[in-house]
């Protein structure tokens, strides 16, 4: 019988040429993806994760409360500790209940109109608003720890004082203070609505409203000046929308975030120079290295647009990349993992200096002004303790500094809250 002759289908060089790149495209997809399943927890890689913008980090389909730097877990936890005696929780606790902001007696002073100029001049309000905010803030956090009412209602008198009253802030730093006040308001005020029954559901909704009309159109459109003034300005945007549960002020605090922390951070991985946040108008070599305070050479991750100026304005910026972290991780919609690289770095590049490392001559001329405050606690613990990354300088000077207590402007008793708390 004769044998069925076979056809032999023959690629042209173009075809074959077309398939070969399928080929190698489908092994690089399946290298990368054994390689990221291989990679240790806790590892990041150099280049930021922040800088591929993922679009699932939206607002929650439901909001977290209390869910603004703090959460009921971590509450608890810090609770427990200070019942037990167990420090550093117990030192801090003390440290919180003998300042001023514990004060029972404390009389709110609210104004129609904070005005706040450069370096604090004109000052009509402005230290009043700000240490007003962190003692409601901290008597939520007495009352909730010791279970006594009378630091819930003491709270519930601030927070109600300039809900009634303020209407506005102006001049220069109108913006800054706003995004301070504005990140400690939302604090106090998701402890007594969600854990204390006797704050009045209409003084909740002048409260809501506040935040809505005064303080949200002053700080979510950001600020093209030195980045910790947008970084506070957006922290204050974030909290606002979990408290009224504001899904587009949310995810454009988000956004902001997003552009913001890599144009404040530098890493190697990001080239010669750093990057710009968007809209910045920062589209020359120049500009950017005016920007960042003269610093022309980049050849360590961790420095920041501020390093050169002083790390008293470098500890608001990490501050802030840190508690909006915590927030969207107390949400649902974890941003730590974005900016972990950057954070861990800026951090622990700081401390290297603050624990009194001399700078080499490339950095900011070998002249640094330290002074970082207590700022710390929050993005050590995340990373550090959450994530499982080494950050031996970061450890040193937070451990130095417990119990943290507060910076009086939006930074206040971090060890507390945040000390190797697991939750």
């Amino acid at each position: 019988m004769p044998r069925t002759p076979r056809h032999h289908l023959r690629l042209r060089p173009s075809l074959f040429a077309a398939v070969a790149v399928v080929v190698a495209a489908l092994i690089s997809s399946l290298l990368a993806t054994t390689a990221a399943a291989s990679r240790p927890a806790g590892h990041a890689p150099n280049a930021s994760p922040a800088d591929a913008r993922p679009a699932a980090a939206k607002a929650p389909d439901s909001f977290t409360h209390p869910g603004v730097l703090v959460s009921t877990g971590q509450l608890d936890f810090v609770k427990e500790k200070v019942k037990a005696g167990t420090e550093p929780w117990k030192s801090a606790y003390d440290a919180m209940l003998g300042s001023k902001y514990a004060d029972l007696s404390r009389e709110p002073k609210p104004r129609e109109v904070v005005e706040c100029g450069p370096y604090s001049d004109p000052n009509i309000g402005c230290t009043d608003e700000r240490e007003d905010a962190i003692a409601a803030y901290t008597l939520s956090l007495a009352w909730y720890i010791s279970g006594d009412s009378k630091y819930a209602e003491k709270a519930i008198d601030i927070m109600n004082a300039w809900a009634g009253t303020i209407k506005d802030h102006t001049n220069s730093n109108a913006p800054l203070q706003t995004g301070w006040a504005g990140s400690t308001w939302p604090r106090a005020a998701e402890i007594i609505r969600y854990t204390y029954d006797g704050w009045d559901s209409g003084d909740v909704d002048r409260f809501s409203t506040m935040l809505s009309d005064v303080y949200l159109p002053k700080v979510e459109n950001g600020s093209q000046s030195n980045g910790n003034w947008e970084l506070s300005m957006t922290e204050a945007a974030l909290g606002i929308a979990v408290f009224t549960e504001n899904k587009a002020a949310y995810d454009k605090a988000v956004e902001k975030f997003r552009g913001r922390v890599p144009a404040y951070i530098y890493l190697t991985s990001d080239g010669d120079i750093p990057k710009a946040a968007p809209g910045s108008g920062l589209d020359t070599r120049d500009k950017i290295i005016s920007y960042w305070q003269g610093q022309d050479e980049f050849p360590e991750s961790g420095i920041t647009q501020e390093t050169c100026r002083d790390f008293t304005h470098t500890g608001y910026g990490i501050s802030a990349i840190a508690h909006i972290a915590e927030t969207s991780r107390i949400q649902g919609q974890d941003l730590y993992p974005e900016v972990a690289d950057r954070l861990r770095y800026a951090m622990g590049f700081q401390a290297r200096y603050e624990l009194g490392e001399q700078p080499p001559s490339w950095l900011c001329g070998g002249k640094l002004t330290t002074g970082l405050g207590p700022i710390t606690e929050v993005g050590y613990n995340a990373l550090h303790n959450r994530l499982g990354q080494e950050m031996a300088n970061t450890q040193k000077l937070t451990e130095q500094q417990r119990p943290a207590g507060s910076n009086n402007l939006f930074v206040a008793w971090e060890t507390l809250t945040h000390a190797d708390n697991p939750k």
